[in-house]
C-alpha cells in the first residue's frame, strides 16, 4: 500500500541516488528549494502534505529516472502500481454531455483508457492533444493527464471547458471571482479572458505523456 511516508522516502532515495540533497533535487526540478524540506511534509496542524503528481513528474524529468524506477523506490513490491483512467480527445471533450458537474468524464462504451500511476486521491483523466494550439510545449498526439479537482494558481497550465462546450488549453495569467485570464501556449493564438459565469470547469495539467 502506498503511504505518505513511503512517497517522501522515495523522493529522498531518488535524490541520494543522483547525488543530490532534497533541496538540490527541488532546485534541479525547477521547484522552490524548500519544497521537499521535512518541515513542509506536514501542515502546522499536523496533517500530511503529499507531493503533487506534477512535482513527481518534474523530478522524473530532471533526473531522467523512469516512473517504474521511482515506484520501486516507493515500494519494491508495488512494481509500478497503476490504475486506468479515461482518455478522450480535446475535440470530443467539447461535444455532447460527456462530463459530470465536477468536470469528470461520464465514460461509456467504446471509450479508450490509459494506465496512470496511482499516486494520490486526486481525480484525473487523460486528454489527447489535437492540432497545434499548444505547440511548442505540447504537440498533436501528446496525452495530458489533467485534474479538475486540483488547485489552480498563476502560471499553471490548464484545460478550460466553457458552459457552451468550448474547450481551450492555455496558461493561467490571473483568476478572480469574476474572470479567468489565460495566456496562449502558442504565440500564434490569442490570449483569452473568460467570465467565470461562463466556465464549466478548469482542469490543471498534472502530467504530459509525449
Amino acid at each position: 500500500m502506498l503511504s505518505h511516508a513511503r512517497i517522501w522516502a522515495a523522493i529522498d532515495r531518488l535524490a541520494e541516488r543522483y547525488g543530490l540533497s532534497a533541496s538540490g533535487l527541488a532546485r534541479k526540478s525547477g521547484l522552490d528549494a524548500t519544497s521537499f524540506n521535512r518541515s513542509k511534509r506536514t501542515s502546522p496542524d499536523g496533517r500530511d502534505r503529499w507531493p503533487s503528481t506534477e512535482s513527481v513528474a518534474k523530478i522524473l524529468n530532471a533526473t531522467g529516472a523512469s516512473l517504474d524506477e521511482f515506484m520501486r523506490l516507493v515500494d519494491p513490491g508495488v512494481g509500478g502500481m497503476k490504475t486506468t483512467i479515461p482518455l478522450i480527445g480535446l475535440t470530443q471533450a467539447g461535444a455532447g454531455r460527456v462530463f459530470t458537474e465536477d468536470g469528470m468524464p461520464t465514460g461509456g462504451p467504446g471509450w479508450e483508457e490509459v494506465e496512470f500511476p496511482d499516486l494520490s486521491n486526486e481525480k484525473v483523466f487523460a486528454l489527447e492533444v489535437q492540432g497545434d494550439s499548444m505547440e511548442p510545449l505540447y504537440r498533436d498526439g501528446d496525452v495530458l493527464i489533467v485534474s479538475p479537482t486540483a488547485s489552480v494558481r498563476k502560471g499553471d497550465r490548464v484545460v478550460v471547458r466553457t458552459k457552451d462546450g468550448e474547450v481551450t488549453a492555455k496558461e493561467v495569467k490571473r483568476r478572480t471571482a469574476k474572470s479567468l485570464e489565460l495566456r496562449a501556449l502558442n504565440e500564434e493564438h490569442p490570449d483569452r479572458t473568460i467570465p467565470m459565469k461562463d466556465v464549466a470547469w478548469v482542469a490543471r495539467v498534472m502530467w504530459a505523456r509525449q
